[in-house]
């Protein structure tokens, strides 16, 4: 089995995340997202306050984040997991801001009501 410091690099890459949440009867929601690595041992992911992702994490905090290298489609990742904070307010931002910086090279330009999610991943694979 793969360690999680062989797979955590995969997740700070510049490469378009898909997070899977559950609904209220129990079907998946698979949505695109930024993802960043936070920390040894943390995922970091944002969505609108009180959008259908907020909502589903907040009743039921069980996640999974795929991503798949650019430009490599034979080296996808994945993670299940939990998320462990729900954060607002200038500690949001500056995750936001870290997030945007992988992606775009600078800070998230739209202003809104953010909320930053720490996700604790439980299981793992990488190929490729």
């Amino acid at each position: 089995m793969q360690s999680w410091d062989e797979v955590a690099p995969r997740f700070a890459e510049p490469t378009i995340g898909h997070l899977a949440t559950l609904e209220p009867e129990g079907s998946p929601n698979s949505v695109p997202v930024w993802v960043h690595r936070e920390g040894p041992d943390h995922l970091a992911l944002f969505s609108i306050a009180g959008q259908r992702k907020d909502r589903n994490i907040v009743r039921d905090p069980r996640v999974s984040i795929s991503v798949t290298r650019a430009g490599d489609d034979s080296a996808p990742a994945a993670v299940r997991g939990e998320a462990v904070e729900r954060i607002e307010g200038e500690r949001a931002k500056a995750i936001i801001d870290r997030i945007s910086e992988l992606y775009t090279g600078g800070p998230y330009a739209e202003e809104g009501d953010f909320v930053a999610y720490l996700v604790r991943p439980t299981a793992w694979s990488a190929r490729g």
